[in-house]
Protein backbone atom coordinates (compact mmCIF):
# COMPACT_ATOMS: atom_id res chain seq x y z
CA UNK A 1 0.00 0.00 0.00
CA UNK A 2 2.54 2.45 0.87
CA UNK A 3 4.21 2.07 -2.41
CA UNK A 4 1.30 2.86 -4.42
CA UNK A 5 0.06 6.11 -5.42
CA UNK A 6 -3.11 7.05 -3.06
CA UNK A 7 -6.51 8.35 -5.30
CA UNK A 8 -7.34 11.64 -4.36
CA UNK A 9 -10.52 11.75 -6.82
CA UNK A 10 -12.67 9.58 -9.23
CA UNK A 11 -13.76 9.82 -12.82
CA UNK A 12 -17.40 9.69 -12.96
CA UNK A 13 -17.82 7.57 -16.58
CA UNK A 14 -21.35 8.42 -16.65
CA UNK A 15 -23.16 8.49 -20.21
CA UNK A 16 -21.99 8.44 -23.31
CA UNK A 17 -18.82 10.48 -23.97
CA UNK A 18 -20.78 11.58 -27.26
CA UNK A 19 -20.86 15.88 -26.69
CA UNK A 20 -23.71 15.95 -28.78
CA UNK A 21 -25.95 13.44 -26.69
CA UNK A 22 -24.32 14.71 -24.08
CA UNK A 23 -25.84 18.33 -24.31
CA UNK A 24 -29.50 16.14 -24.99
CA UNK A 25 -28.86 13.98 -21.97
CA UNK A 26 -28.41 17.30 -20.00
CA UNK A 27 -31.23 19.14 -21.35
CA UNK A 28 -33.51 16.10 -20.47
CA UNK A 29 -32.30 15.53 -16.55
CA UNK A 30 -32.15 19.07 -16.11
CA UNK A 31 -35.66 18.93 -17.47
CA UNK A 32 -36.86 16.25 -14.92
CA UNK A 33 -34.98 18.13 -12.22
CA UNK A 34 -37.05 21.09 -12.51
CA UNK A 35 -40.11 19.52 -12.82
CA UNK A 36 -39.32 17.34 -9.35
CA UNK A 37 -38.29 20.83 -7.82
CA UNK A 38 -41.18 22.40 -8.48
CA UNK A 39 -43.74 19.56 -8.31
CA UNK A 40 -42.55 18.79 -4.85
CA UNK A 41 -42.38 22.56 -3.61
CA UNK A 42 -45.93 22.80 -5.06
CA UNK A 43 -47.64 19.89 -3.15
CA UNK A 44 -45.95 21.50 0.17
CA UNK A 45 -47.46 24.99 -0.37
CA UNK A 46 -50.92 23.23 -1.51
CA UNK A 47 -51.02 21.11 2.15
CA UNK A 48 -49.51 23.96 4.37
CA UNK A 49 -51.69 26.68 2.98
CA UNK A 50 -55.47 24.37 2.88
CA UNK A 51 -56.81 23.13 6.35
CA UNK A 52 -58.91 20.60 4.53
CA UNK A 53 -55.70 19.11 4.15
CA UNK A 54 -53.89 19.16 7.68
CA UNK A 55 -54.47 15.48 8.44
CA UNK A 56 -51.79 12.57 9.43
CA UNK A 57 -51.98 10.99 5.77
CA UNK A 58 -50.70 14.52 4.09
CA UNK A 59 -48.29 15.16 7.01
CA UNK A 60 -46.48 12.41 5.70
CA UNK A 61 -46.77 13.82 2.25
CA UNK A 62 -45.00 16.95 2.99
CA UNK A 63 -42.14 15.16 4.35
CA UNK A 64 -42.15 12.87 1.43
CA UNK A 65 -41.75 16.12 -0.80
CA UNK A 66 -39.07 17.38 0.98
CA UNK A 67 -37.19 14.19 1.41
CA UNK A 68 -37.71 13.52 -2.69
CA UNK A 69 -36.52 17.67 -3.04
CA UNK A 70 -32.87 17.08 -1.20
CA UNK A 71 -33.06 13.14 -2.12
CA UNK A 72 -33.04 14.70 -5.88
CA UNK A 73 -30.39 17.52 -4.65
CA UNK A 74 -27.65 15.02 -3.91
CA UNK A 75 -26.92 13.38 -7.01
CA UNK A 76 -28.51 15.28 -10.44
CA UNK A 77 -26.94 18.58 -9.92
CA UNK A 78 -23.04 17.39 -9.95
CA UNK A 79 -24.63 14.71 -12.81
CA UNK A 80 -25.99 17.62 -14.60
CA UNK A 81 -22.18 19.22 -14.15
CA UNK A 82 -20.43 16.71 -15.69
CA UNK A 83 -22.67 16.18 -18.42
CA UNK A 84 -21.32 19.70 -19.38
CA UNK A 85 -17.88 19.50 -18.34
CA UNK A 86 -14.72 17.35 -20.08
CA UNK A 87 -13.22 17.06 -16.52
CA UNK A 88 -15.95 14.48 -15.11
CA UNK A 89 -14.19 14.06 -11.59
CA UNK A 90 -15.16 14.10 -7.83
CA UNK A 91 -12.86 14.03 -4.89
CA UNK A 92 -13.16 10.82 -2.47
CA UNK A 93 -14.17 12.87 0.48
CA UNK A 94 -16.66 14.23 -2.41
CA UNK A 95 -17.87 10.44 -3.15
CA UNK A 96 -18.42 9.69 0.51
CA UNK A 97 -20.31 12.79 1.33
CA UNK A 98 -22.56 12.01 -1.73
CA UNK A 99 -22.75 8.29 -0.77
CA UNK A 100 -23.82 9.40 2.85
CA UNK A 101 -26.79 11.50 1.74
CA UNK A 102 -27.81 9.34 -0.71
CA UNK A 103 -28.39 6.39 2.05
CA UNK A 104 -29.78 8.86 4.56
CA UNK A 105 -32.41 9.59 2.01
CA UNK A 106 -32.98 6.22 0.71
CA UNK A 107 -33.63 5.38 4.16
CA UNK A 108 -35.52 7.96 5.36
CA UNK A 109 -38.17 7.67 2.72
CA UNK A 110 -38.14 3.58 3.06
CA UNK A 111 -39.62 4.47 6.65
CA UNK A 112 -41.48 6.92 5.66
CA UNK A 113 -43.06 4.67 3.14
CA UNK A 114 -43.88 2.39 5.67
CA UNK A 115 -45.29 4.83 8.02
CA UNK A 116 -47.57 5.77 5.34
CA UNK A 117 -48.67 2.20 5.03
CA UNK A 118 -49.85 1.73 8.54
CA UNK A 119 -51.51 5.65 8.12
CA UNK A 120 -53.39 4.02 5.79
CA UNK A 121 -54.25 0.65 7.65
CA UNK A 122 -55.20 2.33 10.25
CA UNK A 123 -57.76 4.44 8.28
CA UNK A 124 -59.55 1.82 6.33
CA UNK A 125 -59.00 -0.98 8.71
CA UNK A 126 -59.79 0.98 12.00
CA UNK A 127 -61.89 3.97 10.82
CA UNK A 128 -63.90 4.89 13.69
CA UNK A 129 -60.50 4.87 16.07
CA UNK A 130 -58.54 6.74 13.01
CA UNK A 131 -57.66 9.90 14.86
CA UNK A 132 -57.14 8.57 18.14
CA UNK A 133 -54.23 6.46 16.80
CA UNK A 134 -52.88 8.27 14.57
CA UNK A 135 -52.91 11.20 16.89
CA UNK A 136 -50.18 14.01 16.33
CA UNK A 137 -48.06 13.13 19.22
CA UNK A 138 -47.49 9.53 16.63
CA UNK A 139 -47.24 11.30 13.66
CA UNK A 140 -44.24 13.20 14.77
CA UNK A 141 -42.59 10.03 16.74
CA UNK A 142 -43.22 8.11 12.89
CA UNK A 143 -41.74 10.49 11.07
CA UNK A 144 -38.25 11.51 13.58
CA UNK A 145 -38.00 7.62 13.67
CA UNK A 146 -37.92 7.55 10.17
CA UNK A 147 -35.01 10.03 9.87
CA UNK A 148 -33.49 9.20 12.42
CA UNK A 149 -33.56 5.72 11.14
CA UNK A 150 -31.75 6.95 7.38
CA UNK A 151 -29.41 8.70 9.76
CA UNK A 152 -28.00 6.21 11.42
CA UNK A 153 -28.48 3.67 8.64
CA UNK A 154 -26.00 6.36 6.43
CA UNK A 155 -23.83 7.12 9.41
CA UNK A 156 -22.50 3.45 10.02
CA UNK A 157 -21.99 3.06 6.19
CA UNK A 158 -19.64 6.06 6.23
CA UNK A 159 -17.99 5.42 9.31
CA UNK A 160 -16.33 2.34 7.78
CA UNK A 161 -16.51 3.45 4.69
CA UNK A 162 -13.70 6.51 5.86
CA UNK A 163 -11.35 3.61 6.75
CA UNK A 164 -10.87 2.25 3.02
CA UNK A 165 -8.05 3.04 1.06
CA UNK A 166 -8.25 3.33 -2.38
CA UNK A 167 -5.12 2.74 -4.77
CA UNK A 168 -6.46 2.97 -8.32
CA UNK A 169 -8.35 1.96 -10.63
CA UNK A 170 -10.31 5.66 -10.16
CA UNK A 171 -12.82 4.91 -12.67
CA UNK A 172 -16.71 4.90 -11.51
CA UNK A 173 -18.82 3.29 -14.66
CA UNK A 174 -21.65 5.52 -13.23
CA UNK A 175 -22.98 8.56 -13.17
CA UNK A 176 -22.53 9.22 -9.15
CA UNK A 177 -21.09 7.38 -6.41
CA UNK A 178 -22.78 4.49 -5.00
CA UNK A 179 -21.75 2.50 -2.20
CA UNK A 180 -21.62 -1.01 -4.54
CA UNK A 181 -19.47 0.45 -6.88
CA UNK A 182 -17.61 2.36 -4.25
CA UNK A 183 -16.60 -0.95 -2.76
CA UNK A 184 -15.42 -2.18 -5.87
CA UNK A 185 -12.41 0.44 -5.87
CA UNK A 186 -10.91 -0.60 -2.38
CA UNK A 187 -7.61 -2.09 -1.92
CA UNK A 188 -8.20 -2.81 1.45
CA UNK A 189 -10.82 -5.40 2.46
CA UNK A 190 -14.30 -4.25 2.37
CA UNK A 191 -15.49 -7.17 5.00
CA UNK A 192 -16.58 -4.80 7.55
CA UNK A 193 -17.99 -2.69 5.01
CA UNK A 194 -20.15 -5.80 3.41
CA UNK A 195 -21.04 -6.89 7.20
CA UNK A 196 -22.21 -3.85 8.28
CA UNK A 197 -25.22 -4.00 4.90
CA UNK A 198 -26.10 -7.52 5.68
CA UNK A 199 -26.08 -7.35 9.51
CA UNK A 200 -27.86 -3.66 9.35
CA UNK A 201 -28.70 -1.97 6.53
CA UNK A 202 -30.69 -4.92 5.31
CA UNK A 203 -32.82 -5.96 8.02
CA UNK A 204 -33.79 -2.34 8.21
CA UNK A 205 -34.91 -2.42 4.86
CA UNK A 206 -36.69 -6.06 5.21
CA UNK A 207 -38.29 -4.69 8.24
CA UNK A 208 -39.59 -1.08 6.27
CA UNK A 209 -40.96 -3.59 2.96
CA UNK A 210 -42.32 -6.02 5.77
CA UNK A 211 -44.24 -3.14 7.24
CA UNK A 212 -45.59 -2.09 4.21
CA UNK A 213 -46.69 -5.59 3.05
CA UNK A 214 -48.48 -6.42 6.47
CA UNK A 215 -50.47 -3.16 6.37
CA UNK A 216 -52.18 -3.78 2.83
CA UNK A 217 -52.25 -7.09 3.42
CA UNK A 218 -55.00 -5.91 6.22
CA UNK A 219 -56.22 -3.44 3.94
CA UNK A 220 -57.37 -5.71 0.91
CA UNK A 221 -58.73 -8.22 3.69
CA UNK A 222 -60.72 -5.41 5.05
CA UNK A 223 -61.76 -3.85 1.67
CA UNK A 224 -63.26 -7.45 0.03
CA UNK A 225 -65.80 -6.96 3.30
CA UNK A 226 -66.72 -4.41 2.22
CA UNK A 227 -70.51 -4.14 0.35
CA UNK A 228 -70.09 -1.45 -1.88
CA UNK A 229 -68.61 -1.68 -5.46
CA UNK A 230 -67.77 2.36 -5.00
CA UNK A 231 -66.44 2.05 -1.70
CA UNK A 232 -63.97 -0.49 -2.55
CA UNK A 233 -63.12 1.58 -5.66
CA UNK A 234 -62.70 4.62 -3.62
CA UNK A 235 -60.06 2.58 -1.40
CA UNK A 236 -58.19 0.81 -4.05
CA UNK A 237 -57.73 4.00 -5.80
CA UNK A 238 -56.46 5.59 -2.66
CA UNK A 239 -53.86 2.89 -1.95
CA UNK A 240 -52.85 2.49 -5.62
CA UNK A 241 -50.95 5.51 -5.29
CA UNK A 242 -48.95 4.46 -2.86
CA UNK A 243 -48.29 1.06 -3.55
CA UNK A 244 -46.56 2.87 -7.21
CA UNK A 245 -44.60 4.76 -5.33
CA UNK A 246 -43.27 1.77 -2.83
CA UNK A 247 -42.65 -0.80 -6.12
CA UNK A 248 -40.86 2.38 -8.42
CA UNK A 249 -38.71 3.11 -5.39
CA UNK A 250 -38.09 0.04 -3.37
CA UNK A 251 -38.21 -2.59 -5.93
CA UNK A 252 -35.68 -1.34 -8.01
CA UNK A 253 -33.70 -0.15 -5.20
CA UNK A 254 -33.70 -3.57 -4.11
CA UNK A 255 -32.77 -5.25 -6.76
CA UNK A 256 -29.73 -2.88 -7.42
CA UNK A 257 -28.08 -3.34 -3.82
CA UNK A 258 -29.10 -6.78 -3.32
CA UNK A 259 -27.04 -8.65 -6.45
CA UNK A 260 -23.00 -9.15 -6.41
CA UNK A 261 -20.65 -7.65 -7.40
CA UNK A 262 -19.73 -9.83 -10.17
CA UNK A 263 -23.00 -9.58 -11.33
CA UNK A 264 -23.23 -5.78 -12.02
CA UNK A 265 -24.13 -4.79 -15.84
CA UNK A 266 -23.23 -1.45 -16.66
CA UNK A 267 -26.23 -0.24 -18.90
CA UNK A 268 -29.27 -2.12 -16.37
CA UNK A 269 -27.76 -0.89 -13.15
CA UNK A 270 -27.76 2.76 -14.58
CA UNK A 271 -31.59 2.36 -15.65
CA UNK A 272 -32.32 1.35 -12.02
CA UNK A 273 -30.54 4.02 -10.37
CA UNK A 274 -32.12 6.30 -12.67
CA UNK A 275 -35.67 5.06 -11.76
CA UNK A 276 -35.30 4.91 -8.32
CA UNK A 277 -32.92 8.22 -7.49
CA UNK A 278 -34.07 10.64 -10.42
CA UNK A 279 -37.88 9.57 -11.91
CA UNK A 280 -39.49 8.47 -8.44
CA UNK A 281 -38.51 11.73 -6.64
CA UNK A 282 -40.61 13.40 -9.72
CA UNK A 283 -43.40 10.96 -10.54
CA UNK A 284 -44.59 10.65 -6.46
CA UNK A 285 -46.13 14.50 -6.53
CA UNK A 286 -47.69 13.75 -10.03
CA UNK A 287 -49.00 10.23 -8.82
CA UNK A 288 -50.37 11.43 -5.64
CA UNK A 289 -51.59 15.25 -7.52
CA UNK A 290 -53.92 12.77 -9.99
CA UNK A 291 -54.97 10.02 -8.16
CA UNK A 292 -56.10 12.43 -5.07
CA UNK A 293 -59.46 14.32 -5.47
CA UNK A 294 -58.55 16.47 -2.31
CA UNK A 295 -55.04 17.37 -3.89
CA UNK A 296 -56.62 18.03 -7.17
CA UNK A 297 -59.35 20.76 -5.83
CA UNK A 298 -56.78 22.06 -3.44
CA UNK A 299 -54.55 23.51 -6.28
CA UNK A 300 -57.90 24.65 -7.88
CA UNK A 301 -58.05 27.18 -4.53
CA UNK A 302 -54.76 28.03 -4.97
CA UNK A 303 -54.78 28.66 -8.73
CA UNK A 304 -57.90 30.72 -8.53
CA UNK A 305 -56.04 33.00 -5.58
Amino acid sequence: MENKTAVTEFLLLGFSGDPTFQVFLFLVFLSIYLITLVGNMVIILVIRTDPQLHTPMYFFLVNLSFIDICYSSVTVPKMLQNLLTTKKTITVCGCIVQIFFFIFMVGTEIFLLSAMAYDRYAAICNPLRYSTIMNHRLCIQMVLFAWLSGFLDSLVNTLFLTDLHFCGPSNITHFSCELPLLLQLSCTSTFANEMVILTFSMPLGFAALLLIIASYVHIVGSTLKINSTEGRQKVFSTCASHLTVVFLFCGTAFIRYMKPASGYSDTMDKLASIQYSILTPMLNPIIYSLKNKDVKNALKKLFRK
